[in-house]
């Protein structure tokens, strides 16, 4: 390749970078201004039909902000940098599915417009705030400098104090040398959970580094909400191996009630188990656990994003027949994921037989309307046929209250695996 040609071709990555920065964003943005049809109205009103709506709790919804207003939060610098252009439109994004237009109040922009959209879907029901806490070192150095965000445990539990519609999630590195303290500090201030995304915050869930924090959790009852599967919403490049779900049982073995994000759906880990080079897939390592007798007190799994366009169909269709599990798994929206058009699509779900062509066609209605209330309608409208049978989650799933501590837990029965 000549020089000229090299030099073109680079010209237009940055130029295409450019043009994505600008047009992309735009486009994956919920207006959230579209009033519902009556049959879209309809649709919705069914999908919460056997939910106590006071006990569907968003389990997972990410707090996010720059600290404008100081609010304590940050970024990865580079993600607000023009010399880093890949890094500058992931950013563009995740602020255009957030709302945020003003930097000046993006942080109080994202608050209100994730209270609008709540208020909007479910009043009666409760969103968990995450947190996040830096990256640390194993002798107990913080690396802000390694943090690809960071929100402070003080503002999610502000903001919970502030509205009743909140809960806050904290989060506490387990290397820290006052971690003990730090999470008896929020289990006295109102947390529910705590958040950790090992692969992004240099944690091995396996180190005995946690042990001590493991106890303690234990002890208070407080979940613990980890990330499993490889992660790439967030840098995450020096640590991806943190996700294998299989680092995860020295947690439970302390007695932890664990929560897998995402039901480690991403990705492929070296099988621990078997000690060997040979690689498995994440989600098989998740339910190889998951489906182990000596874990069903504590181990749980999130379903948030399994519907999103990068996960396959064999996951869901897989969670949909368990019914058995019903009960240890857990809805949350992952937001503000569920706010970029680009990633949920009814369509590609109906195209592998997950959802039908009626169904597709109402979600796709409530997008622009609210996409928290979309991606509840999605995963409430999943369904399996096979062998004459049809199956969903059952509503267990979307009520996420019993999990947390402080609120009462009775027993909820799976649903029935026809319908």
């Amino acid at each position: 390749m000549t020089r000229r040609r090299w030099l073109g071709l680079a010209g237009a990555g940055v130029l295409g970078l450019l043009g994505l920065r600008f047009v992309v964003p735009p486009l994956m943005r919920s207006r959230a201004s579209r009033k519902l049809s009556a049959a879209a109205a309809a649709f919705a009103e069914r999908c919460f039909e056997g939910i106590d709506r006071s006990r569907q709790w968003d389990m997972h919804a990410h707090l996010i902000g720059i600290g404008a207003g100081g609010t304590g939060c940050r970024i990865d610098p580079s993600m607000l940098s023009h010399l880093h252009p890949v890094k500058r439109l992931q950013f563009d994004v995740y602020k255009a599915g957030a709302g945020i237009d003003d930097p000046e109040t993006a942080d109080a922009d994202f608050v209100v417009r994730l209270l609008t959209l709540h208020r909007g879907m479910n009043p009666q029901g409760k969103l968990l705030l995450l947190a996040m806490d830096h990256y640390v070192t194993a002798d107990g150095k913080e690396r802000t400098d390694l943090s690809p965000l960071f929100v402070p445990n003080e503002y999610a539990l502000q903001l919970a104090a502030e509205h009743p519609e909140f809960e806050a999630c904290a989060s506490i590195h387990p290397y820290r040398a006052d971690c003990v303290d730090r999470l008896d500090a929020v289990a006295a201030s109102g947390a529910r959970a705590i958040k950790w995304i090992p692969n992004s915050m240099g944690i091995d869930p396996a180190s005995p580094l946690c042990d001590r924090f493991y106890r303690r959790l234990a002890e208070l009852g407080l979940p613990l909400l980890t990330h499993g599967g490889k992660e790439y919403a967030v840098d995450a490049r020096r640590h991806q191996e943190f996700g294998n779900p299989q680092r995860l049982r020295r947690a439970l073995d302390a007695g932890v009630r664990v929560i897998v994000a995402h039901c480690a759906a991403m990705g492929w880990f070296h099988d621990l188990d078997t000690r060997g080079k040979r690689k498995v897939a994440s989600f098989d390592l998740f339910m190889r656990m998951f489906t182990d007798k000596q874990y069903a007190p504590n181990l749980f799994g999130d379903i948030s994003t399994l519907a999103h366009v990068h996960h396959g169909p064999r996951p869901l269709a897989r969670l949909l027949k368990a019914r058995e599990l019903h009960t240890r798994l857990l809805y949350g929206t992952d937001y503000p994921l569920p706010a970029l058009r680009f990633l949920v699509i009814p369509g590609k779900l109906q195209l592998t037989g997950l959802m039908d062509a009626e169904d597709r066609r109402l979600c796709d209605k409530l997008f622009d309307v609210n996409p928290l209330l979309f991606d509840f309608a999605v995963n409430r409208s999943l369904r399996l046929v096979e062998g004459g049978r049809t199956y969903r989650f059952s509503p267990a799933v979307f009520e996420t209250a019993r999990v947390f501590p402080g609120v009462s837990r009775p027993t909820i029965p799976a649903a029935p695996a026809s319908a």
